[in-house]
């Protein structure tokens, strides 16, 4: 789809979900865990979708608030992120992130790239941030 440039505007509840798949070349710690900046990191993509669909620009993060890691993201998950506007200003835009594992490596010596889709998704990050796009 090709934009024109038009957007949809910024309104509470307005809500983007990326998904992610979490190379081994990203873990950081044993037991194959990847460090809670990576969540971060990811907040700032769905973030950066979310400015440029409701107000056509990529937008500046201003602040994280209340980041919670909840559980272990490691390498080998599938992770969904999302992102929902909570309160829409002149210029700034709050937004509630949270990452979810969907699925989860389970390699064994006979599989080693066994992998299992989770009946229960596990909420890993979340957090609260504010955003500020031009005027």
């Amino acid at each position: 789809m090709v934009s024109t440039g038009s957007t949809d505007g910024a309104k509470v509840g307005t809500r983007v979900v990326h998904r992610r798949y979490v190379p081994y070349s990203h873990a950081h710690y044993a037991g194959n865990l990847v460090d809670g900046a990576y969540s971060l990191g990811l907040f700032g993509d769905v973030a950066t979708e979310m400015c440029i669909r409701t107000d056509g620009d990529e937008g500046l993060f201003a602040s994280y608030s209340d980041v919670q890691f909840r559980a272990p993201v490691r390498a080998g998950d599938v992770l969904e992120i999302s992102c929902e506007i909570s309160r829409v200003g002149t210029r700034s835009r709050v937004m509630e992130f949270a990452v979810h594992v969907v699925a989860r490596g389970a390699a064994s010596d006979a599989a080693p790239g066994a992998s299992t889709v989770l009946d229960d998704p596990i909420l890993a990050t979340t957090a609260t941030g504010t955003v500020v796009v031009p005027a």
